[in-house]
C-alpha cells in the first residue's frame, strides 16, 4: 500500500473502500451476482490465498465485474490450496484448486467472462460452504 501524502490520496482510498463496502451492504441480494469464496484457513494463507484474494478483488474491480469476493475457512482440500469456489448466478458452484494469480486470471477470463470450464476443478462431490 502506498503512503498517504495528502488529503486527495485519503479521499481516493475512501472512494475505493466505499464501493467495496456497498457490495457487502447489498449482500442480501448476493444470489444475483457472482460469488467468489477464497479458502483462507492456515494452509490456504500459507499457500498464497491472501495474494490470490487481493488479486481477485483488484482485478474484478478494475474490469468492473460485479462480484462478491469473501474469505472463508477451510474447504477441505488442503492438498490443493489455495482453493476458490466460484458461483455464477443460475449455475452450480465450482471449486478450483491451486489458484495462484495466473490461474485466478484464467478463471476470470475463461470461466467468469467466457463461461468456459477450465482444468483444475476439484471433485464435484462437495457441498457449497
Amino acid at each position: 500500500m502506498n503512503k498517504i501524502k495528502n488529503l486527495a490520496d485519503l479521499r481516493k482510498i475512501k472512494e475505493g473502500m466505499q464501493g467495496r463496502m456497498s457490495m457487502r451492504e447489498k449482500s442480501d441480494s448476493s444470489e444475483a451476482i457472482i460469488q467468489i469464496k477464497v479458502g483462507m484457513a492456515t494452509s490456504g494463507i500459507a499457500s498464497g490465498a491472501k495474494e490470490t484474494m487481493n488479486y481477485l478483488i483488484t482485478e474484478l474491480d478494475r474490469r468492473q465485474i460485479k462480484a462478491l469476493v469473501m474469505q472463508v475457512g477451510d474447504m477441505g482440500y488442503s492438498y490443493a490450496e489455495p482453493t476458490v469456489e466460484v458461483t455464477i448466478p443460475g449455475k452450480d458452484p465450482v471449486v478450483f484448486g491451486d489458484v495462484k494469480i495466473p490461474r485466478a486470471k484464467e478463471i476470470i477470463d475463461k470461466y467468469i467472462i467466457g463461461g468456459e470450464l477450465i482444468e483444475g476443478i476439484l471433485p464435484p462431490n462437495f457441498r457449497s460452504i
